[in-house]
């Protein structure tokens, strides 16, 4: 069964190098923290993996000229699309909420995946 993601939540890219605390954005939800929606996929929800290692990443692939070809990371800003596919009958403020069990991709390819989901008493079908 599949747990809301709320924030402090832990969240990991395929081409990142560390995880990222999760920030949700709901404001109407009481609970001990806010609880996540699908199109929490701003700076503000998700800062950075750290250091990102995608070959499609335009930095990356800067870095990895600049050093004759070898393969370079380079700061990781994400750019990410919604979660999919959430909790499909859980809705917060008309949006989707977010569970453990959705991920979402990064336009460089990465994707994202919840490893904690930052609570574990409130779960949803």
């Amino acid at each position: 069964m599949a747990v809301q993601v709320s924030t402090g939540a832990e969240v990991l890219c395929t081409f990142g190098d560390a995880p990222a605390v999760f920030a949700a954005s709901s404001e109407n939800v009481t609970a001990t923290t806010p609880a996540g929606v699908i199109t929490d996929v701003e700076p503000e929800n998700i800062a950075t993996f750290g250091m990102c290692s995608a070959p499609t990443n335009p930095e990356v692939i800067a870095a990895t000229s600049a050093a004759f070809g070898v393969p370079t990371p380079a700061p990781c800003v994400p750019v990410l699309m919604p979660w999919t596919p959430g909790a499909e009958a859980v809705t917060i403020n008309g949006v989707t909420a977010l569970d453990d069990e959705s991920e979402c991709r990064c336009a460089w390819l990465g994707v994202v995946t919840v490893t904690d989901p930052g609570q574990a008493r409130v779960t949803t079908e």
